[in-house]
């Protein structure tokens, strides 16, 4: 990455535990079953004790999408030198999604709590599609292009034998046409 990796917000050894719980409930049921009280069920605490570590649930969410978008930069980072820009940043953020399909629905739907992540941490992660385009806006377009497919692939919203790999092959060739 031409730019630092930005820190993540700073967590206790009980915080850290309990968004390691909280990863492994949202990616075995889904956003739906994270709750505090399934938190503290699974870490063996009170769920009012959760409270001594994170303000709201939002805030155990904001720890998870710093984590989903630190991950993902250093994905796609590392992707950029692996053969031409484009394609190797779609197939790395293809894989990144489908192996974690509910951090990465946490992490990319619905309302992004930004005043609440660790500061540059979006920007840095999202640099990856700057860097393989060259231009802003281009990067945005092909941020929509990979977000749409693959929250329709892991939702399962294509046609039953849709060539989905082909899809994606176009898409690239797409967005490095002449």
């Amino acid at each position: 990455m031409t730019s630092e990796q930005p820190s993540l917000t700073p967590l206790t050894p009980r915080a850290a535990e309990i968004v390691s719980a909280a990863r492994a409930v949202l990616e075995e049921a889904g956003r739906e079953a994270l709750t505090m009280r399934v938190l503290a069920d699974r870490i063996g605490i009170r769920a009012p004790s959760l409270y001594k570590h994170f303000p709201d649930k939002e805030g155990v969410e904001v720890a998870l999408i710093e984590r989903a978008l630190i991950e993902t930069g250093t994905t796609l980072g590392a992707a950029l030198g692996t053969g031409r820009p484009v394609p190797a940043l779609l197939r790395a953020y293809r894989g990144y999604a489908r192996a974690n399909p509910n951090l990465y629905r946490l992490a990319t739907t619905g309302p992004l709590p930004r005043h609440r992540l660790a500061p540059g941490l979006e920007e840095w992660a999202g640099e990856p599609f700057f860097r393989a385009t060259g231009e802003p806006h281009l990067a945005q377009a092909l941020f929509a292009f990979a977000h749409g497919m693959v929250i329709l692939e892991i939702d399962h919203r294509f046609p039953e034998h849709s060539d989905l790999d082909r899809t994606w092959t176009e898409g690239a060739r797409a967005f490095t046409a002449p």
